[in-house]
């Protein structure tokens, strides 16, 4: 392309400080070093993670920056030693990568990339520390999860860039780069629910309705919502959901709720939620014998999960997954299959569609509940 090799200007959303409005303002675009991509973001969505960092509560703040990482582009341009893609591909840039080269990327057990897993504080690319963003004046503005997508154009480490049919639709597939494969991959990849049994979920956000998806695709023949808000039942009987637990309606623990409504426990439980109490209780519910429970909530530095060694001793399963256990560039490729082949859907998860210039709208929907997942249309 006519731009390779040069710094392309363009408009970027800027957060300047933590939880003020982004600005949306020209910045400058350098051009991808050795194993770098430079891409043009077509499609970005926002998530919780963004919004949480965002207001820079409880962790350091790294401003001003560039956040976004759910998104769907056109590779624009490669650095030195790129082979894995060209000019005009179409790919979903990642938060985590994926350099092939590691003991974890050669591992078929493992997602965890010693050079590309996730880094919250990173503000820079690896190959030299620098940003390769640069607003007015000359001012650096910092990275995000090494995607930095709320910008018509961002540089990305090619181990965090998957490439994908070039049919699939940008604006639907983008939002597999993050959440609904963390879900989805949860339960399909880690819990691994047998046809015919009974899953619950717990937090009914975009994370646990994927999970819950991956449990109607299994086959499940009940699964149990687990949330505080009431008013979430509703939509999650779309993605498969036959009964809905409010740990409030009652007096006792959830855990013990479930194990009465499901004589013993259920077989298989994903926690999305990040609450310790939620991880235990999703432990705990599950059956004796061959229950399995899957943690993807993030929790506070804090948290301490407690439970009886019993519980293990009575053959209970506690597994953790990242991503859902995808492997970014081998696996994402053939999750965009799955949708392109009508085996999964994302419609439905995609709740709202706002043009770039009004982002904030999206993180005000995303603030008030009322959205899943927004998508951010850059061309607009």
């Amino acid at each position: 392309m006519a731009t390779a090799g040069e710094v392309i200007k363009c408009k970027a959303a800027v957060a300047w400080e933590a939880g003020k409005p982004l600005s949306i303002e020209e910045v400058e675009v350098a051009p991808p070093q050795a194993m770098e991509v430079r891409l043009k973001i077509l499609y970005t969505a926002l998530c919780h993670t963004d919004v949480y960092f965002w207001e820079a509560k409880g962790q350091t703040p790294v401003f001003p920056r560039i956040f976004g990482h759910e998104a769907g582009g056109i590779v624009e341009s490669v650095g030195e030693g790129v082979t894995e893609v060209s000019p005009g591909d179409h790919v979903l840039p990642v938060f985590t990568g994926e350099c092939k080269d590691c003991p974890h990327c050669l591992s078929e057990e493992s997602n965890l990339c010693d050079l590309l897993r996730i880094n919250t504080d990173r503000g820079a690319m690896i190959a030299d520390g620098r940003p390769r963003f640069t607003a007015r004046g000359g001012q650096p503005v910092y990275h995000f999860l090494g995607t930095s997508t709320f910008s018509e154009y961002t540089v990305v480490h090619v181990g965090c860039v998957a490439k994908i049919d070039p049919a699939a639709p940008l604006d639907k597939v983008c939002v597999l780069s993050c959440g609904i494969s963390t879900g989805f991959g949860a339960t399909v990849n880690v819990a691994k629910p047998p046809k015919g049994c009974t899953v619950a979920i717990f937090g009914l956000g975009a994370v646990g309705l994927a999970a819950m998806e991956g449990a109607r695709i299994s086959g499940a023949s009940r699964i149990i919502g687990v949330d505080l808000n009431p008013a979430k039942f509703d939509l999650a009987k779309k993605f498969g959901c036959t009964d809905f637990v409010n740990p409030k309606d009652y007096d006792k623990p959830v855990q013990q709720v479930i194990i009465e409504m499901t004589n013993g426990g259920v077989d298989r439980s994903v926690e999305c939620t990040g609450n310790a109490a939620a991880m235990i209780s999703a432990f705990e519910c599950v059956h004796d014998g061959w229950g399995v429970a899957v943690l993807v909530g993030v929790a506070g530095k804090e948290a301490v999960f407690r439970t009886h060694p019993t519980n293990f001793l009575n053959e209970r399963t506690l597994k953790g997954t990242f991503f859902g256990n995808y492997k970014p560039r081998t696996d994402l490729p053939g999750v965009v299959d799955m949708y392109m082949n009508k085996e999964l859907e994302l419609e439905k998860f995609i709740t709202h569609s706002v043009p770039f210039t009004e982002i904030n709208t999206a993180f005000d929907l995303m603030l008030s509940g009322e959205s899943l997942r927004c998508i951010i249309r850059m061309e607009d």
